[in-house]
């Protein structure tokens, strides 16, 4: 795949370079896109349900293998990556915010019965730890690989002409000009003004088209820059096309987004593609993310993505209330209260649970505060330690052993606890990860700041519903069938 870069800023100074990436987008003419896309064909079989269209997620290394990466995406880069999302959400939280650079700024940044189910799949094919879908954009619609990310608010995809740079992604780049139904959002409207709050980045405005400019990023290096767009936004190919949907289209998209084709956020926020359609579906979702690695049966290489209010009444729930966090609205916290390894609750007080929690799907590996973690390794290691030998840690996960995750027979379940009483129960494929042959870790670990972040690791294979309108998310364990 091309990568696309604009000549004229690639003979400037590399300092000039990159501080004037967000200033030609905003100065620059509008430029006539005239490139075309091969339409993504979905193979995925839909199955009919109740309550609308659900259709098939495969995980990379199941049954869908068509988009198996020719290049390696190692454990290592998985780390650094979630090392960085970490990083940023506690950035959020303290309120340290880079809005001054405009090539690294911060972003973050019941109703009706119907819902509409499309695939979710691991992200491992296309470079990343998280998972995505495929969307169709555009009438006649194109569909596109986009990450799933509740952190995130704005949703944005990669455009021609790719003004500055574009990252290779597995899908064709979008051609806004082969969309009948494409316009470029203005300065003056609403939903321009609305980015602020939403992205934390004040957007700019073209002064030749008049066009807004939104500025997305998510700490230090990962960033998109591009036109605050409008389009028809099509879920799967039975469903009714969304008119309106509002988006970015990127024009300088770079970072760790692996080969995606860009972000669909799901934040509690008005401009996030769940509160785009909560008046036509209900303001909840819930989702199924696959096993990235061995599991105990089939069921587990499929999971989906489910949009709309009557999704939450398709499995048994164990609700817990969301908590309000006045720093971060937009990101769903809960209250933890416990965790158990083997039935037995961690030698704790209550207090050291007591930090912002919140559950993210663009997280991997969950963290704990330290005292919490520390607990934890140790109950844990004492129950492991007596059948397998002890191994040398990997970068952040210093809880291992030696041995393959498949032939520990012996492995205690961890169960993480939330107000109510509602929580995961940790089997072995969602506590332990193989890193190397022979070398199996504890997929869990220790924060390096005040708060806990539980991630997508854990999470696989449970059905987790968002239910926002009332303020609650669930938890059922069984698959993802």
């Amino acid at each position: 795949m091309k990568l696309f870069q604009n000549k004229m800023l690639q003979s400037l100074p590399s300092g000039v370079y990159r501080m004037s990436l967000f200033w030609f987008i905003v100065f620059s003419a509008h430029l006539v896109l005239a490139s075309s896309l091969v339409e993504f064909q979905d193979n995925d079989n839909p199955r009919q349900k109740q309550e609308g269209m659900q259709l098939n997620l495969y995980h990379v290394k199941g049954l869908d293998s068509s988009q198996t990466s020719t290049s390696p995406f190692s454990f290592s880069d998985m780390i650094t990556k979630d090392e960085e999302r970490v990083r940023f959400l506690h950035s959020r939280l303290t309120n340290k915010e880079s809005v001054r650079n405009s090539a690294t700024t911060d972003k973050l940044r019941g109703g009706p019965s119907l819902v509409s189910t499309t695939p979710l799949k691991s992200g491992l094919s296309i470079g990343s730890g998280n998972y995505y879908v495929k969307i169709g954009l555009g009438t006649p619609a194109k569909y596109f690989s986009m990450i799933v990310d509740t952190g995130s608010s704005l949703s944005w995809l990669q455009c021609q002409p790719c003004v500055i740079y574009c990252h290779v992604q597995v899908d064709p780049i979008f051609t806004p000009s082969t969309s009948k139904t494409y316009k470029a959002l203005p300065c003056s409207s609403s939903q321009c003004s609305s980015l602020k709050s939403s992205t934390l980045n004040a957007p700019g405005c073209s002064n030749a088209t008049g066009a807004c400019v939104y500025k997305a990023s998510y700490g230090d290096t990962s960033f998109s820059i591009g036109y605050l767009s409008q389009d028809v936004l099509t879920l799967t190919p039975s469903e009714a096309p969304s008119s309106g949907f509002v988006y970015g289209c990127g024009q300088d998209n770079q970072g760790l987004f692996g080969r995606s084709s860009g972000i669909i956020g799901l934040a509690n926020d008005k401009i996030s593609m769940l509160g785009q359609l909560s008046k036509k579906y209900g303001n909840a979702f819930s989702y199924c993310l696959p096993s990235s690695f061995s599991a105990p049966n089939s069921s587990s290489l499929s999971g989906f993505l489910s949009i709309g209010a009557s999704s939450l009444a398709s499995s048994p729930y164990k609700f817990t209330p969301l908590v309000k966090n006045q720093k971060i609205p937009s990101l769903y916290f809960l209250d933890l209260t416990t965790i158990t390894v083997a039935g037995k609750p961690l030698g704790v007080s209550a207090s050291s649970y007591n930090v912002p929690t919140i559950i993210d799907s663009g997280t991997v590996i969950t963290r704990l505060p330290v005292a919490v973690y520390n607990a934890l390794k140790k109950s844990f290691v004492l129950i492991m330690s007596k059948k397998y030998a002890q191994a040398p840690g990997f970068s952040i996960l210093d809880t291992c052993f030696k041995g393959s995750v498949k032939e520990m027979s012996t492995v205690p379940e961890i169960q993480i606890i939330f107000r109510g009483g509602a929580g995961l129960e940790l089997k072995a494929h969602n506590s332990l990860v193989e890193i190397e042959k022979g070398t199996t870790c504890l997929a869990i670990a220790a924060s390096s700041n005040p708060i806990s972040i539980i991630g997508n690791y854990q999470q696989q294979t449970f059905k987790v519903a968002y239910d926002v309108a009332n303020f609650k998310i669930g938890f059922a364990p069984g698959g993802c069938q």
